[in-house]
């Protein structure tokens, strides 16, 4: 062995245990595991502390502990970024205290036996058929609330974002649609999703609507309105949601289509600051499923950013070629419509520069891996490669109209006798 070396083995026994933190605690089979902090908080599973937040440790929602096969391998690689598995539909035991409609029990105590059928009923249709883009939590001891997220669909300015909701059933539901308000942040990204998280919605009797549009209580269910939201309001266009814009969806033109495409780029930049606050404070028993799903999409999402500021594709156009988002990171991804310039606004494209560098910060917390990925979004020149059709201006017929334009006022300046003779040259020969 050379001098100053010396071989540390990656499993080994030693005698002393005099620092370790649990020597003198009595613990349960899967809450083992303390992290030495130093008081700093590092990472979203690792608490300053020392708690550690992996589901597998029955500290977090998810994949439990399985006393029959989990083992302390599986536990470490699900800290080490592993993804863990996370149900559409799950229930969990009590209600987070920062469920919107989150009020004492006791006053709604009274209306759960004749709730409980109805709720057993919604529950059943969720759980089969949710969407793989919707996931939901209900309640053990609060049958009446209930927290979903939605997924931004592909082909949308929204792709890849989350949207929270939480869920209240009124006591006589299913004779009333359910509440539901919108994690919004303070951001108003959508027509139809208020800054103060009110959900304006046909289907929640909370808009106007014909009779087929509106809640039926013998019809209607919960996996109805959720499923609305995503297709109905975070759509292609958000646009033509607006009540006064509606009616020029499928006759835009060349304004309206300039105004959508604006609305669109405001809508996919609040969509990615409202991603970064929900890292910050994730609603909870989704704690774990923010982290992963940002960890999972962030070589998209930044790949998307760079084309739709440099004009390569518009906004909510994106897709990725061959399933990926470009492997390392690089420009990898989108379809055959990026080597087509289109026009992008001043303001989106400087709100990008300085939104790109947040998001490469937020997606390394959720311990993302962006390398060979650029660190800061670089504008390129965006060059009209469609040469402007030069005016061209028939001169016989602009001095036609010219001329009879003329000759219609001087008739009428004569009749008012406003028309002023015309002074003979004195230089001029006079013709005899």
């Amino acid at each position: 062995m050379e001098e100053g070396k010396s071989v540390f083995n990656r499993f080994d026994v030693v005698s002393d245990i005099s620092d370790h933190h649990l020597r003198s605690k009595e613990y349960d089979v899967a809450t083992i595991l303390y992290f030495n902090s130093f008081g700093h908080r590092l990472n979203p599973n690792l608490y300053n502390d020392g708690k550690v937040c992996p589901s597998l440790l029955n500290t977090w929602s998810g994949k439990k502990w399985d006393p029959q096969g989990s083992t302390l391998l599986q536990a470490a690689n699900a800290m080490n970024g592993g993804d863990q598995i996370f149900n559409g539909f799950d229930m969990v035991s009590e209600v987070p205290d920062d469920h919107y409609f989150l009020s004492p029990p006791s006053k709604q105590a009274k209306s759960y036996n004749t709730l409980s059928k109805h709720v057993m009923k919604e529950w059943k249709i969720l759980e089969q058929n949710l969407p793989d883009s919707i996931y939901i939590r209900v309640y053990e001891n609060r049958i009446d609330l209930m927290r979903a997220v939605i997924i931004g669909a592909a082909g949308t300015p929204y792709h890849d974002g989350l949207f929270f909701f939480d869920i209240s059933l009124p006591s006589d539901y299913p004779n009333r649609p359910p509440k539901v308000y919108f994690h919004s942040f303070g951001y108003r990204l959508n027509p139809n999703l208020y800054n103060n998280g009110k959900v304006c919605l046909s289907l929640l009797n909370t808009w106007h609507g014909n009779s087929r549009q509106m809640w039926d209580r013998r019809g209607s269910t919960l996996l109805q309105v959720l499923v609305s939201i995503q297709a109905l309001v975070l759509n292609e266009q958000p646009f033509f949601n607006e009540p006064n814009a509606g009616g020029w969806l499928g006759r835009a033109n060349a304004v309206t289509q300039k105004r959508s495409r604006a609305y669109s780029e405001s809508a996919f930049l609040l969509t990615w600051y409202v991603a970064i606050k929900l890292l910050v404070k994730p609603p909870k028993n989704f704690e774990a499923f923010v982290i992963q799903h940002f960890r999972t999409r962030s070589l998209a999402v930044l790949d998307s950013s760079r084309d739709y500021a440099n004009g390569r594709v518009w906004v909510g156009s994106y897709c990725r070629n061959g399933g990926g988002g470009g492997g390392g990171g690089g420009d990898g991804g989108s379809s055959s419509l990026r080597s087509s310039n289109v026009s992008v606004s001043p303001y989106f494209r400087n709100t990008m520069v300085e939104l790109y560098p947040k998001l490469i910060q937020t997606f390394e917390y959720c311990g993302a891996d962006l390398q060979g990925t650029p660190q800061n979004l670089e504008l390129e020149v965006i060059i009209d490669k469609q040469p402007r059709k030069k005016k061209v201006i028939d001169r016989r017929k602009h001095e036609k109209k010219g001329g009879i334009f003329k000759k219609a006022v001087d008739k009428i300046k004569t009749v008012l006798g406003w028309k002023k003779k015309k002074k003979t040259d004195s230089k001029q020969p006079v013709v005899s």
